[in-house]
């Protein structure tokens, strides 16, 4: 829309530490707040009554997987299944309703559905025993798949561990059907053939239309290779692409050096061809370790429930602080996955080689999940200019947390989880992120947790680390102003006039809503750049 809209009636949230009651916006631009605005409604083109309802800049999503996201919706309908069971029959479901699908593709199963989070093939078998399947595990760290996949992949009892990855076997020694961390999945995800260009383009349409009705209009895709750039590419081509996304290209430890170019190459591609002013690539991906979970984040210590293992480093720290410097030299923001304390460590070490060896500039790196932090890592988050990247939603004592993740590292460092409240008292800069599909894109419910600490049930009363609790403001500056300054886009993180009119209606102010209620706070209206990607029936 290039004409003048004005939305009013309501509270409009400007960023700024203060309030007011309209907002007009022309050629994708606030143009006016407050009085200003209203004074604008005689000659709007379209007025929005808010009907008391609640304003602010749009979302933004940190860290996501937006197609990954939209893949999910053309496979077995396996996310939020309850049990092996329940897992198994969707998965036989589909593959009855698709009998000319080779391949049988799906994700995201629960890892605590199984014991230690090992799942047999056999339990495949049984519903799909002559097609390869194969499941990504919710944390996308681990995949489970049946014996037809194994055989295809030539996984035997006598194929070994690749470098960087596990294959769980039986006390027999026959492959169980899990395996962990990239190049062992990759035995696997390999052989699955490649997916059409218009599928992916249909996917990150699919994404489009969750994020519009999330109220997100910006995310950090945190995991890109380069077929995936082409379908963002066509995706924007044919408007298909209802969100801005930067593209964070995925560096590999075996081959980052050649890597160095293809990705500059990719930058100037992206600023070349996308005519639609949505998408950039200005970021490159590095993944420190892996997940608690599966026992591979890289620990200080040893796990508590595997002495002999500290978990895997993905990266020696030494060559990813060669690699964090390189791309840091050639202009890209680094986006650094950690979850362990050693990964942490490793991470804030990379970058602070990168500072020392290629001097002052606007860098802006970013450690996303920052799950486990050893106390004397946390002042080096503001003293780097680190940006913490948390997915809030994770920081609820759940059944992940007491099956897997406590069970592996003990309670007093599963105390020292999403240390959300004290990095922002030291100074550092916060944004929000969901990791989706990993986990919720709704950031209301990621913003309901950071504030309670406390499952949806409720639980604990008093909230899990209560100290690292955030106010509501904060909790939504995280997801706004912090993704914004992430973004190296500060004016979208505010409402102001010349800011780009990236917004969000909600049906309440969530400062004033029961914290435990936050998630239910409805999403009325989106807008990007002033278009209206989303409006409610109501």
């Amino acid at each position: 829309m290039n004409g003048l809209l004005v939305l009013h009636g309501g509270t409009v949230r400007t960023g700024t530490g203060e309030d007011t009651t309209a907002l007009a916006v022309r050629d994708g631009r606030v143009v006016a707040l407050g009085a200003g605005a209203e004074a604008l409604r005689p000659g709007a083109d379209e007025s929005v009554d808010l009907g008391g309802g609640f304003l602010m800049p749009a979302f933004g999503d940190g860290h996501a997987h937006p197609l990954f996201g939209g893949l999910e919706h053309f496979g077995p309908r396996i996310k939020g299944c309850a049990s092996v069971g329940e897992t198994v029959a969707e998965v036989g479901r589909w593959a009855a309703a698709h009998p000319d699908e080779e391949w049988v593709v799906g994700a995201s199963y629960e890892p605590e559905l199984a014991p230690g989070g090992e799942f047999d093939a056999r339990w495949l078998d049984a519903v799909v025993p002559d097609r390869p399947v194969v499941l990504r595990a919710s944390d996308y760290h681990t995949v489970w798949c049946n014996t037809e996949a194994l055989r295809r992949a030539g996984i035997t009892a006598d194929t070994p561990d690749p470098r960087l990855g596990w294959i769980v076997c039986r006390p027999d020694g026959t492959p169980l059907g899990t395996l962990r961390e990239w190049h062992a999945c990759d035995l696997v995800l390999d052989r699955v053939p490649a997916r059409p260009l218009g599928e992916l383009v249909d996917a990150l349409r699919v994404a489009g239309d969750a994020y519009a009705r999330a109220g997100v209009t910006w995310v950090q895709d945190a995991w890109v290779e380069p077929h995936m750039v082409d379908a963002y590419l066509e995706a924007a081509r044919r408007g298909a692409l209802s969100f801005r996304a930067n593209l964070a290209l995925r560096a590999d430890p075996d081959h980052w050096q050649e890597q160095r170019a293809a990705f500059a190459a990719v930058r100037r591609r992206v600023e070349a061809e996308d005519g639609s002013g949505l998408l950039e690539a200005r970021t490159v991906k590095f993944f420190a370790d892996g997940v608690i979970e599966g026992g591979t984040a890289a620990m200080l210590e040893p796990y508590h429930d595997a002495p002999h293992s500290c978990g895997m480093a993905v990266w020696e720290p030494a060559r990813l602080t060669e690699a964090v410097r390189a791309f840091d030299a050639d202009g890209f923001q680094v986006h650094i996955h950690a979850i362990g304390d050693a990964g942490v460590r490793a991470a804030l070490d990379a970058v602070e080689s990168a500072r020392r060896a290629n001097g002052t500039r606007d860098r802006r790196p970013v450690i996303a999940h920052v799950q486990v932090v050893d106390p004397a890592d946390l002042p080096r988050f503001a003293a780097l200019g680190v940006i913490a990247n948390f997915e809030p939603l994770w920081a609820q004592y759940d059944g992940t947390q007491t099956e897997l993740t406590v069970p592996r590292v003990g309670e007093r460092r599963a105390a020292l989880q999403y240390p959300m409240g004290e990095l922002a008292r030291g100074g550092a800069r916060l944004s929000f992120g969901s990791d989706w599909p990993v986990s919720s894109h709704l950031p209301l419910e990621g913003i309901q947790v950071a504030v309670t600490r406390r499952t949806f049930d409720g639980d604990p009363e008093t909230g899990w680390t209560p100290h690292q609790r955030l106010t509501v403001d904060q909790a939504l500056d995280a997801c706004t102003a912090g993704v914004a300054h992430q973004a190296f886009a500060d004016g979208r993180g505010t409402l102001a006039a010349g800011a780009p009119a990236d917004l969000v209606w909600l049906s309440e102010d969530p400062r004033g809503v029961d914290p435990m209620k936050l998630r239910h706070v409805r999403v009325r209206g989106t807008w990007l750049a002033g278009r209206p990607t989303h409006r409610a029936d109501d």
